[in-house]
């Protein structure tokens, strides 16, 4: 006997409610194990792999790369076999010892043990209770955050209670409708056709899946030419060879349709991962006339920036004020550090280290802002500081924030971003590390520009910015010369804070920079 089992894509983070499937690490037919990552997902925050509370056969895979899955939605479903070590059925018996009902006979003489089972509810005795505790504690280390749910396994059926006489009509044996479909235990093909939909079911080898998986061959438009329309290897190779004329789609194993296909799609071209191609020369903007090349979703991580940004802007009553600041001497300071030693820390931890310092002095700008039902505000203060630092990848920005800043030195600072940084590239970092910082520096000289006058990471309530050190003339001493520029721009939350607090805080981190030696001595 085998069983199904449904998971769920559970909450991979803080409240989060949707995650986009990027790629999957199973196919159908695959046999997985417990904790085997399945699939890896992007959520709002970062790019995670999944892995599974169940161990068992692939039956069906419930979303297709690219596709946003809602949390609690199924994901996968796993075929598990089940032993069976007693049998399903037994008589209930009174308290002479007779059985209450009799199993009915045919004209052969053979009892039929097939009773209706949904005459009697199945009574649970402390051994299915002790099956049950055992079955939830079965998933081993699971993701945190979810763990293997309980109560989807087939309760035996078990003797009733002596004493409990109840008359049961006799019922016509008749095949009964299970609850869960079952996937019978025949031969692997019949397994599989059963499990999943469309002729993707008629694909059995992992080799062709993956085969077909990595040059966009679209099995489930793809007739097999093996028995019963099996997808043989010869016939996604031969999907493969043929000349693409649209986006999942090819000629192969349509005899005659050929020129149907190239009618209808004309000259158009693959699009690119990610977008929609518009259809040509209907697909035409309104408003400005010009065909659209393509559509875009909003999801991921851009999805979750735009929604951060634009309920800053909405919220939160912001203004900006910025200063030119001589980095000179901090430069010095650090190549003189460099002398003989092969580590040390970069200037953003520098400024890291000012910032922490300059936040101790003025904690309005290390606050958030809380709205009650009612309308009434608070705002929160903290004891500590998460230091976020913005970081640009390949997904879209995001913020990991170094927790406990205020207690680190510069060059705990500088390890700790790098390793921030890094991870947030390769999307590995943890909801924690991505959603939990109370300020915000950013260094968009990294980029070549000088200023800018940037969105606050709602709900904090004030971002630095950095732009580039480059060469200017200065006056110094009162006269002219070259010096190390920069300029730093601070937008903060008026809210919680005049201009005077916001003015204060940025010439303090301001003259840190221009004087480092005389600072350093204080924290």
């Amino acid at each position: 006997m085998s069983q199904t089992r449904v998971f769920l894509l559970p909450d991979l983070g803080e409240g989060l409610t949707e995650a986009e499937l990027v790629s999957w690490h199973v196919s159908v037919g695959d046999t997985i194990s417990v904790d085997q990552p399945i699939a890896e997902v992007e959520t709002a925050k970062s790019t995670v792999e999944v892995p599974s509370p169940y161990a068992g056969i692939v039956a069906e895979l419930h979303g297709q790369p690219g596709e946003t899955l809602d949390v609690g939605r199924p994901l996968i479903s796993v075929v598990e076999p089940v032993e069976t070590s007693e049998p399903v059925v037994e008589p209930v018996e009174t308290e002479l010892g007779d059985p209450l009902v009799e199993p009915a006979e045919t004209e052969l003489g053979d009892p039929l043990v097939e009773p209706a089972s949904s005459v009697v509810e199945p009574v649970e005795t402390k051994e299915a209770e002790a099956y049950r505790e055992e079955e939830k504690a079965g998933s081993g280390n699971v993701l945190i955050g979810y763990g293997t749910p309980g109560g989807h396994g087939v309760a035996r059926r078990t003797r009733a209670p002596k004493g409990s006489v109840s008359v049961v009509e006799p019922v016509e044996t008749k095949p009964a409708r299970p609850v869960v479909e079952p996937v019978e235990t025949q031969d692997d093909l019949s397994l599989l056709r059963t499990r999943v939909p469309g002729k993707l079911g008629a694909v059995i080898s992992p080799l062709v899946r993956r085969m077909a998986r990595e040059h966009g061959v679209d099995l489930g438009e793809l007739p097999g030419s093996g028995e019963g329309g099996l997808i043989m290897r010869k016939d996604v190779e031969a999907a493969i060879s043929a000349p693409s004329v649209e986006p999942g789609a090819t000629t192969a194993g349509f005899p005659g349709r050929a020129s149907e296909v190239r009618e209808r799609v004309g000259s158009e071209t693959p699009e690119a991962p990610g977008s929609r191609q518009a259809p040509s020369p209907e697909g035409k903007d309104a408003r400005t006339g010009l065909a659209i090349s393509s559509r875009t979703p909003v999801r991921g991580v851009r999805k979750a920036v735009a929604a951060t940004m634009t309920r800053s802007r909405s919220e939160i009553p912001e203004a900006t004020v910025w200063v030119d600041v001589d980095a000179t001497a901090l430069v010095e300071l650090r190549k003189e550090l460099k002398t003989g030693r092969s580590e040390v820390p970069g200037l953003l931890a520098f400024i890291a280290r000012f910032v922490t310092a300059g936040l101790k002095k003025y904690p309005e700008l290390n606050t958030r802002i809380e709205t009650a039902a009612d309308g009434s505000q608070e705002i929160v203060s903290f004891d500590g500081i998460n230091l976020g630092i913005a970081a640009q990848t390949d997904r879209g920005l995001v913020v990991p924030s170094v927790h406990a800043a205020e207690k680190l030195t510069a060059r705990e600072l500088d390890a700790e971003i790098r390793r921030l940084t890094d991870v947030a590239r390769q999307g590995k970092a943890t909801p924690t590390e991505l959603g939990s910082g109370t300020f915000t520096l950013n260094n968009y000289g990294v980029f070549g520009v000088d200023g800018s006058a940037a969105i606050i990471n709602h709900p904090e309530v004030a971002i630095l910015g950095v732009g580039r050190i480059i060469d200017k003339p200065w006056v110094v001493n009162g006269e002219l010369a070259v010096r190390k520029v920069t300029e730093l721009t601070l937008t903060f939350d008026h809210r919680v804070c005049d201009g005077g607090t916001a003015a204060g805080f940025l010439r303090f981190v301001a003259d840190a920079i221009e004087n480092p030696n005389g600072l350093l001595a204080d924290i």
